[in-house]
């Protein structure tokens, strides 16, 4: 009876993460063990931050939302308030960007929320 030889298998699962870690500093890219617990690491940041960037980004164009509509002479939150009654229903993405490609669209805007201090 032949003996089983398990390296191919070993190599090959190995592989995997090394693969994942190219470009770690350190023992972080060249042993096992170390490069397991970074990657796994890493795929816990990745996955957490996925979220955190969708959030991150949220900020940001209510930020710019803010500014135009100061500029404007209202608020943000006046002004979101007035697009909502006026049923205008632009999410704060589309609504950022007309704030910074398109000041006089944004001016209309605000004039048909009806948000004017």
């Amino acid at each position: 009876m032949a003996r089983v030889k398990r390296g191919v298998a070993a190599k090959k699962r190995r592989k995997k993460f090394f693969q994942r870690a190219e470009g770690y500093y350190s023992s972080g890219s060249r042993c096992y063990i170390h490069v397991r617990e970074k990657t796994d690491r890493g795929l816990v940041f990745a996955y957490r931050d996925r979220k955190v960037k969708k959030r991150e980004f949220r900020a940001l164009w209510i930020q710019r939302i803010n500014a135009a509509a100061r500029l404007n002479g209202t608020t943000y939150s006046k002004f979101m308030n007035g697009l909502m009654k006026a049923g205008i229903t632009l999410d704060r993405k589309v609504l950022a960007d007309i704030a910074v490609k398109d000041a006089s669209a944004f001016s209309t805007l605000v004039s048909k929320s009806g948000a004017r201090a």
